[in-house]
């Protein structure tokens, strides 16, 4: 699993798991994308009533499919499209993983540790 951040032409920034699309001369043309998502970030507007007090810029990221009516699992985007593409950072890909990547799957196994600790006599 290869998880992207890329920035299209369209100015849109797409997260997903990506494989590369490569020719016959073992060059890369393009790109499948599985459960592409829309990444979206809002300034959080604080209002204070104090004057010259400095607040951090809060900010949410929301995320949203892209081409959610698509038939195919894998959508393919030629390299045309893709303007740069870079590792998201730890938070948001730890969100695609569990909302997107994990929606609806849970953990049947118990941990490995769970299982160790418990076969251990005192």
């Amino acid at each position: 699993m290869t998880v992207k951040l890329l920035l299209l032409k369209s100015g849109e920034d797409v997260i997903a798991d990506i494989q590369e699309m490569v020719s016959s001369e073992k060059k890369v043309i393009g790109y499948f994308l599985t459960k592409p998502c829309i990444v979206k970030m809002r300034h959080n507007n604080v209002v204070t009533e104090e004057v010259g007090i400095e607040h951090k810029a809060e900010f949410q990221v929301s995320l949203h499919p892209w081409m959610p009516l698509a038939k195919e699992k894998m959508i393919p985007l030629t390299t045309e499209w893709v303007v740069t593409m870079v590792t998201p950072i730890q938070k948001l890909y730890e969100m695609y993983i569990e909302d997107v990547l994990n929606y609806g799957k849970t953990n049947q196994n118990p941990s490995t540790n769970e299982q160790s600790n418990s076969d251990q006599s005192d």
